[in-house]
């Protein structure tokens, strides 16, 4: 199910928003000081690409280091890529079929806007069911 989930994202938005995940990855790298970002979008376009199955959770060591990158990032490329999300999630809402990727969509805001200080795991990675438990229980 996740194959053929993954395989409608895709065609429905998931390669432009991959695309546009990996352009600003390229311009970030070029820009020596901000290959942390560049390696950041990178990471990110993997995510956009293939999302069903993948978890993002929060890293426990993350610190002030992730909130200086994530402000980083905000200002240099998050708000379009936020921006790309929501007129994906507009154009994908159009039909029935699209509306289950506009929340998707919708829903990777969060990751889009601040990435450092999260982890993007497979859902059968043991990590991620460690991590998920923690969210849970406390």
């Amino acid at each position: 199910m996740r194959t053929l989930l993954n395989l409608i994202w895709l065609f429905l938005g998931g390669i432009w928003l991959a695309a546009a995940y990996f352009v600003a990855g390229i311009i970030a790298c070029l820009l020596i000081i901000t290959i942390p970002v560049g390696i950041a979008s990178f990471r990110m376009a993997r995510y956009v690409l293939w999302p069903f199955g993948s978890i993002v959770v929060k890293k426990p060591n993350a610190g002030a280091g992730s909130a200086v990158m994530n402000a980083i990032w905000f200002v240099t490329v998050g708000w379009i890529l936020v921006v790309l999300h929501i007129v994906t999630a507009l154009t994908q809402a159009v039909t029935i079929v699209g509306i289950a990727n506009a929340v998707v969509s919708i829903m990777m805001i969060p990751v889009t806007a601040f990435p450092f200080g999260k982890d993007v795991l497979d859902k059968d990675d043991p990590r991620a069911a460690y991590q998920t438990s923690l969210v849970q229980w406390g």
